[in-house]
């Protein structure tokens, strides 16, 4: 027989009613959500830390048992530029975007592919969920072409990095819809069966948008959009018009700014909510979309 001492009883009651209410107030968002899919853009710090990565499977997998379909859309940038340095290839960067030769697009694939796809696939499966691994050269999924990035007013040739042409986003509805969670790696392919690295907030954005998703959230190393450099103030709820102004403003700078327009092209393809959200603290998933607050900065129609 257990006897609980009534002081400790009263303490172990109080924390089971705050849990209580913290599903309550979760409950309007897993009906909203229920059926929906939610594209998520996995990368930065998430995709280091081993803490992170287990809370973000265990939020993932979570979704999936509550009836919304998640598609995971990951980085793994810091990968390539480990593996390039192994095999002595220099790692160049123009305008953000990695210079992507011959040997770089075949380390790239090996890389994205074989190596950072399946071990996000391996801890979704060791969550209880079931994964499923694929890339854009899978049933022609990102078809693309060469992209050329513009310095100094002149269009430069970067290599085998695609810009995205078409998704063809039928094998993501009937693997998302069924009870496999699908995880897509940043690798593209031209008309020509040639290989392309892409960046994955782009891919991102491209397959909500082709998807029309309910969500699309940016993991990132950001805490989300701030009024200014100097303050702590996170912008929780911000439109497409207020984006353009703050820009304009000059406070919207740097890497932020192809971030947030790409979420802006999500939003006027369908896309209803775009988040970006620090992938640096625990359970930032459930955080942002379960809660009445969230953690990020929340983009809007």
């Amino acid at each position: 027989m257990q006897i609980l001492d009534k002081k400790l009883g009263t303490l172990n009651m109080d924390i089971l009613i705050k849990k209580a209410g913290i599903l309550i107030e979760a409950l309007p968002y897993i009906q909203k959500l229920y059926g929906k899919t939610v594209v998520i853009k996995y990368g930065g710090n998430a995709m280091i830390n081993e803490t992170l990565k287990n809370s973000v499977m265990e939020d993932i997998t979570l979704l999936k048992y509550i009836g919304v379909n998640p598609i995971i859309v990951h980085g793994g940038g810091p990968d390539i530029t480990k593996a390039l340095k192994n095999f002595n290839i220099e790692s160049k960067f123009v305008n953000g975007l990695r210079v992507t030769d011959a040997q770089t697009i075949e380390v790239a694939q090996m890389v994205l592919v074989g190596k950072t796809n399946k071990e996000i696939v391996s801890m979704l499966n060791c969550k209880g969920g079931k994964a499923i691994g694929l890339c854009g050269i899978d049933g022609n999924l990102i078809e693309c072409e060469q992209y050329k990035t513009v310095v100094d007013g002149v269009e430069t040739d970067i290599g085998y990095v695609g810009k995205i042409t078409n998704i063809n986003s039928k094998v993501l509805e009937l693997i998302a819809k069924d009870e496999y969670i699908p995880v897509v790696a940043p690798v593209g392919v031209g008309k020509d069966g040639q290989s392309y690295n892409i960046n994955a907030d782009t891919v991102a954005g491209a397959i909500a948008s082709a998807l029309k998703a309910e969500k699309l959230m940016l993991l990132t190393d950001v805490e989300g959009i701030k009024y200014s450099s100097d303050s702590d103030d996170i912008i929780w709820e911000i439109s497409k018009k207020e984006i353009y102004e703050l820009i304009n403003k000059g406070i919207i700078n740097g890497g932020m700014i192809p971030k947030v327009l790409g979420c802006i092209e999500a939003l006027e393809a369908g896309v209803n909510r775009v988040h970006i959200i620090d992938g640096r603290i625990p359970h930032c998933i459930l955080l942002e979309i379960f809660t009445d607050t969230g953690i990020g900065t929340m983009i809007t129609k």
